[in-house]
């Protein structure tokens, strides 16, 4: 793969080049992301998702997490006439808008973490993508205020005091600001697509 082309596939969300869809073993047709960060044509994983019970949203067929959010790769302007890709397109905005809003456990929420965290920094680098000023400003706020509480000395369990112990507090508030900004960066995805 050429230097080229491999900094396109890691700024922009495209699967790699080698890989096939795992539910039909062909060539990607209009790409989806699910949560999980896997990858599969999106009218096979609407498909899976019509086989199973349609009130609730479908198993990853390769890790077998449920898949609450489906990310399409990016379209070219020459693609965006075709029937069949607008149809696939709705029925993707369709299955966000069912599961993308449903209420999610701590435990879901954390197994999604890098995968959204992965993704926003991603459409942070990649110039071509710009995200909202407001949320850049949120999130570079949060960043700064939790940088400066880990940093500070003044912590609420004191490391000189605790030891190891007293770096729980300052875990605690970097996974809480990473969890936040993963849920509005999902949020903002949701609204792109057509999820709300």
């Amino acid at each position: 793969m050429s230097s080229a082309a491999a900094a396109s596939s890691s700024a922009s969300p495209v699967p790699p080049e080698d890989d096939v869809c795992s539910v039909c073993h062909d060539r990607f047709r209009i790409p989806c992301q699910a949560n999980c960060s896997h990858w599969f044509c999106g009218e096979c994983i609407i498909r899976v998702w019509n086989h199973g019970a349609a009130v609730q949203p479908c198993k990853c067929p390769i890790c077998r997490r449920l898949i609450n959010l489906l990310v399409p790769a990016n379209v070219s302007d020459d693609q965006n006439d075709d029937p069949q890709l607008q149809r696939v397109l709705g029925e993707i905005q369709h299955y966000n808008h069912i599961f993308g809003g449903a209420p999610r456990s701590l435990t879901q929420r954390l197994q999604d973490l890098p995968f959204f965290i992965r993704r926003l920094f991603r459409e942070l680098m990649d110039p071509q993508r710009t995200l909202p000023l407001v949320f850049r400003a949120r999130m570079i706020l949060m960043v700064i205020l939790s940088g400066v509480y880990v940093l500070s000395p003044v912590d609420i369990l004191p490391e000189s005091v605790l030891g190891l112990f007293g770096f729980f507090d300052d875990f605690l508030i970097l996974v809480i600001v990473f969890l936040h900004l993963a849920a509005v960066y999902r949020s903002l995805l949701l609204y792109r697509h057509g999820g709300h």
